[in-house]
């Protein structure tokens, strides 16, 4: 074999680890899951302190009914040991509250039972990728492609989409796919850093929350549709400000409770503004005009409590919150990641604090 040849094939064999309290169930996964690589098969108890490196990802099959299995798993994955290697949970039921207390126990990507080999095989392929030939030596113009498409979003919708050029969902696509690949192949952290240094605050703004909406979604291992999905979400859901005077959204210092009133307008103001023009997925008018809201019924413009708000507003509303709270502030200087993070926490039932704190990670990595 050759040189090449010996290193696409490290750079493609998988390693996984399966850690698991559930016997049987986990010897016929094991089973199907070395046909895509090498699977060692441990008990929970036994997961490594640090894998140094040795596995492509964990597949967890536990009974997240256990107290003990849960607390063994969230002590051992929560290292950052484990910080940046794909974790799939298997779970017994796809039931929402199985999948997010996967989530809050850093879960990058879920499969429920019952499943087909296929379907594993997919998830795993998915999970867990082999190499895709990217060349190191293009990661600052990724980065840099990436940050022009979003500038040029921004653009769009703050310049023109005011003067009566409509905005597209074209548009929206278009940079979607340079955003996602910009962040995947360099990092968050680079991303905040470039955006960080521009000189309007909205879009500055717009853009953190897009960054940080990529890397949550990055986090949880969603498949690539939704990580689009949550991508278009991001850039749009402040559309609304295009419509608000300039005066209350550059003020250098405190709103009054007039400016207040005024910027409140502006998830109804974007909202009508697509919907009349039409071409937009309802989950992004959603967004758009819900991302204030809060699960008990004190957010704006519509009072939603709890299940009423979607997950994709869910996820949004706490990167866009985290986002203005790092941020610099003509009146404060950003709040610390831990501080920013302990404000989102003493909010709740405001916010879904099993989503939030699955959000923990790519919080605190990011700065």
């Amino acid at each position: 074999m050759t040189a090449v040849a010996k290193k696409t094939a490290s750079a493609t064999k998988r390693h996984l680890l399966l850690a698991s309290d559930r016997g049987d169930q986990s010897s016929e996964l094991a089973r199907i899951l070395r046909s895509v690589g090498d699977v060692d098969m441990i008990p929970t108890a036994e997961i490594p302190e640090d894998p140094e490196g040795r596995f492509s990802g964990v597949i967890v099959d536990i009974n997240l009914r256990s107290p003990e299995s849960v607390q063994r798993v969230r002590k051992k994955l929560s290292s950052r040991a484990y910080s940046d290697m794909p974790r799939l949970f298997v779970l017994q039921e796809a039931l929402h509250h199985a999948t997010m207390q996967a989530w809050a126990l850093g879960a990058t990507d879920t499969i429920a039972r019952p499943f087909s080999p296929e379907d594993v095989l997919q998830r795993v392929r998915g999970a867990f990728p082999g190499n895709d030939g990217y060349d190191e030596t293009d990661r600052g113009k990724l980065l840099n492609r990436g940050v022009e498409a979003a500038h040029e979003v921004m653009v769009k919708i703050f310049e023109k989409l005011p003067a009566g050029v409509p905005l597209s969902m074209d548009d929206i696509i278009a940079a979607e796919g340079r955003i996602l690949k910009a962040i995947k192949h360099s990092s968050l952290r680079e991303w905040l850093t470039v955006v960080g240094c521009h000189h309007n605050d909205t879009y500055r703004h717009c853009l953190f929350v897009t960054g940080f909406a990529v890397g949550f979604a990055l986090h949880l291992g969603m498949r690539d549709g939704d990580q689009r999905r949550l991508t278009r979400a991001a850039l749009l859901h402040d559309v609304g400000k295009a419509f608000i005077p300039v005066a209350v959204l550059d003020k250098q210092g405190k709103l009054t409770s007039d400016d207040i009133a005024i910027l409140r307008q502006h998830p109804r103001r974007g909202y009508e503004a697509l919907s009349a023009q039409g071409g937009f997925p309802p989950e992004m008018l959603d967004v758009i005009l819900h991302h204030h809201e809060f699960l008990d019924g004190t957010g704006y413009p519509n009072a939603l409590r709890s299940e009423q708000i979607s997950d994709i507003v869910r996820l949004t509303t706490i990167v866009d919150i985290y986002s203005a709270l790092t941020e610099r502030r003509a009146y404060r200087a950003p709040f610390p990641p831990a501080r920013a993070f302990a404000i989102m926490e003493n909010m709740g039932a405001k916010l879904d604090q099993q989503l939030l704190q699955a959000f923990r990670p790519v919080a605190m990595g990011a700065h």
